[in-house]
């Protein structure tokens, strides 16, 4: 066994091997505070190429881990929550690029989280597993990469904050990089500026740093020689023959502006290239060894246009945005709602209001809570004119909403300033890369259009990078060919006054600070241009909400009175909700009434006060008689309290009968004259006559 510490954040961190799970290729015990992972990195024993790196990464959280059973019908851990999606995802972007162009044997990390102390979040220290795992075995991996997540309080930056530090932070994002460069960056912030998180990178990778020596330590301790992979190159013949064939119609058909008809002629240029060298090399690889070259030269004509020609794919500037168009009113039933276009990428989106029995509720190990603000984005398969069976969100789906959610989230009032639960949703109805960004857009029209009281407009946009050697150019606003043939996709969302919500992703395994903070200037730019066509489109906050969303009126009762109000089974809360308003009890006595008109909800307020007022002594009611007895009635004066009227408080004169003067079921006017230390009220018809 072999154990390694460094303190990180003022806390310990260890790396532990050799204990536990000593049949996988690499296995590492993660700690920090009381918060432990196991991660373990496995490869398969047979190479067989499949033209894609085969890299699974999984990231579960154990129940037990913080002391709790499972919540579902099946009192065990089910198919992955947001939460692991996300941090699995958070896992998976860094460490890819790591891995060796076309390796064939299949990968998986597996995270598993066995405690949570609830204040160090395992997402981070998964990540720093992996790459342990990885370094430790025989996988060849191009690490050691080391991750932090930097928050900032009062203008100073901590590194990993606690669940109770992040409260006051107006900062929160996760930093991976190897000992000289960044290799991704995920967060969101309260509007900060450019140089604000350029200085949170730099101060994030001076701890990067010390966690990658601590792995390096640990590789020369327990490391694994690393299995050697033998490629298979083409034949220089082969070779020749393609880019003759190909070459030149590739450079034709990558300067056509539309997605569609640059694809066909791809297709087309294939085909016969295959079609013509079939016979000449029979070999049964040589039709892939074909494709990869065709691939190639595709890829590296593309690049070359960016570095040498400084111009791309569509003939856009390489600062350019593409043609931005806004609508908003698009569904004349929905609460609020924007199209989205930018280029050959749309976003349909829809805000949504409703009540706090809307809430989203999460349970995992941070505890059950519950969201009155959620966003879920869609990518149906007509956005890209494919097929395939429709099967729920995706890990791209829950990625791609949470970046915008967040991006979105400080602009969102509170609830106590707008009582309402939001829910966005944004379809994609066509896509051609930073979908992403584009929901952020539209998202913002949508709940502008809704009426909703935000703070401001947020936009995002999309940043790239072509680099050769010392040689880059960074791409404003990327499309599909772009994204897919280049290095990087950046993307940062924010306001006119700051950024809300950053994402990269790299190809390349790092990149520098100072093109970092390039390309997030180059993405502020486009970031103003698009925020310049959308006010044009709605500047503000409609100043009235939408017709068709609910209207909410809060009653405050004593808590004592709850059980009143909810009545046996659930019985007076459903007769109230007769009215047609939606009715809310809250533990804390609050009451939240809701209804799309103002007639259902002001019956119902009538009906809750009525049910939770108290009787006051010297006031008048007009009451009903429920039952009629020799010596008196009993009078109810409000919902469910009743007080004796006694015969002689019936008439200044002589009653002789309580039927000569009411009868059950009457309404008569009476004052309350006393109530006793058990409740018992006595009442007064007399006090009310003129003698």
């Amino acid at each position: 066994m072999t154990k390694l510490e460094r303190e990180i954040g003022g806390r310990s961190l260890s790396i532990e091997t050799g204990r536990i799970a000593k049949q996988a290729h690499g296995a590492v015990w993660m700690q920090y505070g009381e918060t432990v992972v196991l991660v373990t990195a496995c490869r398969t024993n047979t190479p067989e190429d499949r033209g894609f790196l085969p890299l699974i990464v999984d990231y579960r959280e154990k129940a037990y881990a913080g002391g709790k059973i499972p919540g579902n019908i099946f009192k065990r851990e089910g198919r992955p929550s947001e939460k692991e999606t996300l941090s699995a995802r958070l896992i998976d972007h860094p460490i890819r690029p790591m891995f060796p162009k076309k390796f064939p044997y299949e990968i998986q990390v597996y995270v598993s989280v066995l405690s949570y102390d609830g204040e160090n979040d395992a997402d981070v220290l998964g990540l720093i597993g992996a790459s342990a795992a990885l370094s430790i075995s025989d996988i060849p991996f191009a690490g050691p990469i080391g991750a932090v997540r930097v928050g900032r309080i009062n203008g100073e930056f901590v590194a990993n904050p606690t669940s109770a530090q992040l409260d006051d932070s107006d900062l929160e994002i996760i930093v991976c990089g190897t000992a000289d460069s960044i290799v991704s960056v995920e967060g969101g912030a309260h509007e900060i500026a450019e140089q604000v998180l350029v200085d949170a990178l730099a101060f994030g990778h001076e701890r990067i740093v010390e966690l990658v020596e601590l792995q390096k330590q640990l590789g020369a301790q327990v490391g694994k020689e690393k299995i050697v992979i033998e490629t298979e190159e083409a034949e220089p013949a082969l070779v020749q023959a393609v880019a003759e064939l190909a070459c030149e119609r590739i450079a034709e058909a990558n300067r056509s502006p539309l997605k569609e008809e640059r694809q066909a002629r791809i297709d087309a240029i294939n085909a016969e290239v295959l079609e013509s060298l079939a016979e000449r090399f029979p070999d049964p690889d040589a039709e892939k060894l074909i494709k990869d070259e065709l691939e190639a030269l595709l890829k590296a004509d593309m690049r070359a246009m960016i570095l040498q020609e400084k111009r791309r794919i569509d003939g856009r500037a390489l600062d350019a945005v593409r043609d931005v168009t806004c609508e908003n009113t698009v569904l004349p039933r929905a609460h609020g709602s924007a199209l989205f276009t930018r280029g050959q990428t749309q976003a349909l989106c829809v805000a949504t209001l409703g009540t706090k029995l809307d809430e989203r509720m999460a349970d995992d190990l941070q505890g059950k809570r519950f969201k009155s603000y959620y966003l879920d984005y869609n990518f149906p398969p007509y956005s890209v004119g494919e097929v395939r069976f429709e099967r729920g969100p995706g890990r791209r789906d829950i990625g791609h909403g949470h970046l915008a959610e967040r991006a979105l989230e400080p602009v969102i009032p509170t609830v106590e300033s707008f009582p309402y639960t939001i829910r966005l949703v944004s379809d994609i109805t066509e896509s051609s890369s930073s979908s992403s960004m584009a929901t952020v857009c539209g998202c913002s029209l949508a709940l502008m259009d809704a009426g909703i009281p935000v703070k401001t407009a947020v936009c995002g946009t999309g940043v790239g990078l072509v680099k050769e050697g010392d040689e880059y150019e960074l791409l404003t606003d990327i499309r599909d060919a772009e994204d897919f043939l280049g290095d990087m996709d950046l993307k940062v969302a924010g306001t006119k006054d700051g950024i809300t919500a950053i994402q990269m992703d790299i190809k390349i395994q790092g990149l520098s600070l100072d093109v970092f903070k390039e390309a997030l200037d180059r993405a502020k730019e486009g970031r103003e241009q698009v925020l310049a066509i959308m006010n044009e489109c709605l500047s503000a906050a409609r100043s009235e909400l939408s017709r068709w969303a609910p209207r909410i009126e809060f009653v405050k009762i004593d808590q004592s009175k709850i059980g009143a109000v909810i009545g046996p089974g659930g019985k007076t809360i459903r007769e109230i909700e007769k009215t047609g308003a939606t009715v809310n009890v809250d533990e804390d006595g609050t009451i939240t009434i809701a209804s799309v008109e103002a007639g259902p909800a002001e019956e119902a307020r009538r009906m809750i006060e009525g049910i939770t007022a108290d009787a006051e002594v010297g006031k008048e009611y007009d009451g009903v008689v429920k039952r009629v007895m020799p010596f008196g009635a009993f009078v109810e004066i409000l919902p469910g309290k009743e007080g004796l009227l006694h015969i002689s408080e019936l008439a200044h004169r002589r009653v002789d009968k309580v039927e000569d003067v009411v009868g059950q079921g009457d309404r008569i006017a009476v004052k309350v004259l006393e109530i006793d230390t058990g409740g018992k009220m006595r009442l007064s018809h007399k006090a009310l006559l003129k003698r």
